[in-house]
């Protein structure tokens, strides 16, 4: 039976569940150790860490909405993409290295946000790929 025909409350493997946690914590902190390793203001992933969250205020119009952009948002293809493009401009001679900081920032929120139980949208802000959030969650 595949998690999509069990139950919402049996689809979410607790072995996976917490695995996923604990490698986001480990991933967050990396970017951290990185960031000041590298002397780049560390405290850079704690300034703009809520800018991220503004994508939710789509849940202010629709919950379809709000998951769609919620998810466009926290996951890891927009820091990829900001690497990506960081490297390819590096290989024309272009330093944007503003575009390592934004990587970073970024990947450190999604990891943070994993690592605390905030998994992809579901529809309903509480249902995530990673269970259900909030305080009623164990219930």
């Amino acid at each position: 039976m595949s998690a999509q025909t069990l139950p919402h409350s049996h689809a979410h493997s607790a072995p996976a569940t917490i695995w996923q946690r604990v490698e986001n914590s480990a991933l967050a902190v990396a970017i951290l150790v990185a960031m000041i390793v590298m002397d780049h203001p560390w405290w850079a992933l704690l300034a703009a860490f809520l800018v991220f969250d503004l994508s939710a205020l789509g849940y202010l119009v629709s919950q379809r909405l709000g998951a769609v952009l919620y998810n466009l948002v926290h996951n890891y293809t927009g820091s990829a993409a900001a690497i990506m493009l960081w490297a390819g401009l590096q290989l024309g001679h272009v330093h944007a290295d503003w575009l390592v900081l934004l990587a970073a920032c970024w990947a450190f929120h999604v990891a943070v946000d994993r690592a605390l139980g905030y998994g992809l949208k579901l529809g309903p802000f509480r249902h995530t790929h990673l269970g259900l959030i909030g305080r009623h969650a164990a219930a």
